[in-house]
């Protein structure tokens, strides 16, 4: 079973920076996919930035050229780092990890860590 544990969220105002960190514990092999999604209070959660193995990472557009998403497949850790944050930032951030392993998909997600831009 794979467990992941979150960091880097908190409240800071607009202009500022912050970098979520997520590592992944109980798993021998290297993700697909890493990512990372939100979810502002009364809407669906969304992606915000994903990494595969081999490609190109994927960002929403509302992020693109403020946030970077990196990974550390020896730590099994993804990063994202948050530049420029907004108000229409905050929200609660997961980290997602995808595994293909044969026919079989498996996704886990962390708890969550809050990120809060003030105006």
């Amino acid at each position: 079973q794979v467990h992941l544990v979150e960091s880097g969220g908190g409240l800071v105002q607009a202009g500022a920076s912050l970098r979520l960190s997520c590592t992944a514990s109980g798993n021998m092999y290297t993700f697909n996919v890493m990512g990372w999604y939100r979810q502002a209070a009364g809407k669906q959660r969304e992606l915000v930035a994903s990494m595969p193995t081999d490609g190109s990472p994927k960002y929403a557009d509302s992020v693109k050229g403020r946030f970077t998403i990196s990974r550390d497949n020896a730590k099994s850790t993804v990063y994202l780092q948050m530049n420029r944050l907004e108000p229409a930032d905050t929200a609660v951030y997961y980290c997602n990890v995808h595994l293909l392993l044969g026919r079989t998909e498996y996704d886990y997600w962390g708890q969550g860590t809050q990120v809060t831009v003030s105006s």
